[in-house]
C-alpha cells in the first residue's frame, strides 16, 4: 500500500438541514447516498486524507460504514467553511496539513482529475485560495443560480492559474464572450465569461484568517461567501476546467443527476 505523505486534506462539509432539499446528503444518486458518492470521488483523486465534516450521526454512520472517516461538528455552524475549519481543529490541531480542499457535499459528479488539478495549483505561493471555473454557456448567462467569475489570465493563457477578480450572480464581465463561436472576437481580444465551480483549495492559514472575519458588505449583497476574502485583500486563483460541475439543491436537480448516473 502506498504511504500517504501528502500535506493536503480534503474535507467534505455536509449537513442534514438543507432548506430546499431536506436530508440531502442521504438522498440516493446512482447506487449510493449523495454524500457517499462525493466521498468516493475524493478518495479516487488520491491526493490526501479525506474527512467528512457533518452535523450528526446519520451522515457519520453512513460514511463510517463505507470505511471512511467522519467528524461530527456543531450543527449550528453558519457555513461550510466554518464546518471545515472546525473539523480540522479536532483532527489536526498541530496543523500538519497545510493545504485544505473544501469539497461541497452536494457534488456527486465531481471529477477526481479536477481535484488533482486544484491540488497542484495550491503549490503556487501567489494565491491564498484556488477555485475552478469553466466557460459559461449561453443558457447560463442570466441564471442567478449560476455564479459568474471575472478572471484575469497571465498572457491570456488559460492553462496557467488566473487571478479571480470578482464573482457575481449577474452577467459579468459586460460585453464578454461566452465562447469563441459566439463572437468573431477571440478570448485573447475580449474577456470570456466564466462559470464558477464552488470548490475551494485553501492555504490553511488563509482559511483560519477567513473564518475569523465578519461577513462583508459585498458578500451580503451578492450572497457569495468568497467576496469576503476578496474584500479582505486575499488573492483567489482560478484554474480553467473543461466543464462546470453543479451542486444539487432541488428535487429537479436530484432527478437530473440520478438520470446521468444511470447512463454511466
Amino acid at each position: 500500500m502506498r504511504q500517504n505523505v501528502s500535506n493536503t486534506i480534503i474535507v467534505i462539509p455536509a449537513r442534514m438541514a438543507a432548506s430546499r432539499l431536506p436530508g440531502k446528503p442521504l438522498r440516493h444518486v446512482g447506487d449510493a447516498p449523495m454524500i457517499v458518492q462525493v466521498w468516493r470521488r475524493a478518495i479516487e483523486a488520491d491526493i490526501g486524507r479525506v474527512i467528512v465534516a457533518c452535523d450528526g450521526g446519520d451522515i457519520a454512520g453512513i460514511i463510517r460504514a463505507e470505511g471512511g472517516e467522519a467528524i461530527i461538528t456543531d450543527p449550528d455552524l453558519p457555513s461550510g467553511s466554518d464546518r471545515v475549519a472546525a473539523a480540522l481543529a479536532q483532527i489536526d490541531p498541530d496543523q500538519v496539513f497545510s493545504h485544505v480542499i473544501n469539497l461541497q457535499g452536494d457534488l456527486p459528479e465531481m471529477r477526481p482529475d479536477m481535484l488533482v488539478k486544484l491540488n497542484q495549483a495550491l503549490n503556487s505561493d501567489a494565491f491564498d485560495i484556488i477555485t475552478p471555473v469553466a466557460l459559461l454557456t449561453a443558457e447560463e448567462v442570466h441564471l442567478d443560480s449560476v455564479v459568474k467569475a471575472v478572471v484575469s489570465w497571465p498572457d491570456n493563457d488559460i492553462t496557467q492559474t488566473g487571478w479571480a477578480i470578482y464573482f457575481s450572480r449577474a452577467p459579468i464581465p459586460y460585453g464578454g464572450v461566452i465562447d469563441e463561436k459566439a463572437s468573431d472576437q477571440t478570448t485573447s481580444e475580449l474577456a470570456a465569461m466564466w462559470h464558477h465551480v464552488g470548490v475551494y483549495g485553501w492555504r490553511r492559514s488563509a482559511l483560519e484568517q477567513f473564518i475569523a472575519l465578519p461577513p462583508s458588505p459585498l458578500e451580503r449583497s451578492e450572497k457569495l461567501e468568497q467576496l469576503r476574502a476578496i474584500e479582505a485583500g486575499m488573492r483567489i486563483g482560478a484554474i480553467a476546467v473543461d466543464m462546470a460541475i453543479t451542486g444539487i439543491d432541488t428535487e429537479a436537480d436530484l432527478e437530473a443527476a440520478a438520470k446521468r448516473f444511470d447512463l454511466t
